[in-house]
């Protein structure tokens, strides 16, 4: 669940389009969890939220979503912690810019917010990750499976990029 929210300068984000970053990024993974966790408390189970590397390094131009997926990285710590007693492991995966529609628009956005070219936006993007290319959302299902399976019974509270190794975003 997700959307990427705004692009601009702090001062010219909207409170409206704060909360809506917020409500759907962030107290979304609240609303599931609060249900999902009764039902995993008696045969344990594991839960896999979806943070960003946003969440890890900022993005400038983009808080309000980098706020919000700043949190879930703290709601996962938290609740590995709270949930370990019962068997429930709880981690996150953090995508860096995933192929498809909405990279494109979010590039777009920030071509129109700069001024610039999206070609020049969309090199700058790959060129801030060690393997020059965004991920597949394939890549993405590929850790969910992981995570949630039996191979990875003792992996909690961990945060996992799948991004090609983001080493920078400005």
């Amino acid at each position: 669940v997700g959307i990427a929210g705004p692009t601009g300068m702090m001062e010219e984000v909207s409170v409206d389009d704060w909360k809506n970053t917020i409500d759907t990024n962030l107290n979304s993974h609240f609303y599931f969890t609060k249900d999902a966790i009764p039902l995993l408390k008696d045969k344990g189970g594991s839960i896999v939220n979806l943070s960003s590397t946003a969440g890890i390094f900022g993005f400038p131009l983009r808080t309000p979503y980098a706020a919000s997926k700043w949190a879930i990285i703290g709601v996962t710590k938290s609740l590995a912690m709270e949930l370990g007693q019962f068997n429930i492991r709880v981690n996150a995966i953090c995508p860096g810019s995933v192929s498809g529609d909405r990279i494109n628009r979010v590039i777009k956005a920030r071509a129109e917010s700069l001024s610039v070219d999206e070609k020049e936006v969309r090199e700058d993007f790959e060129g801030m990750v060690s393997l020059k290319t965004f991920v597949d959302k394939e890549d993405i299902a590929n850790m969910v499976v992981f995570l949630l399976s039996d191979e990875a019974h003792r992996i909690s509270g961990q945060i996992m990029t799948v991004d090609g190794n983001t080493e920078r975003m400005d």
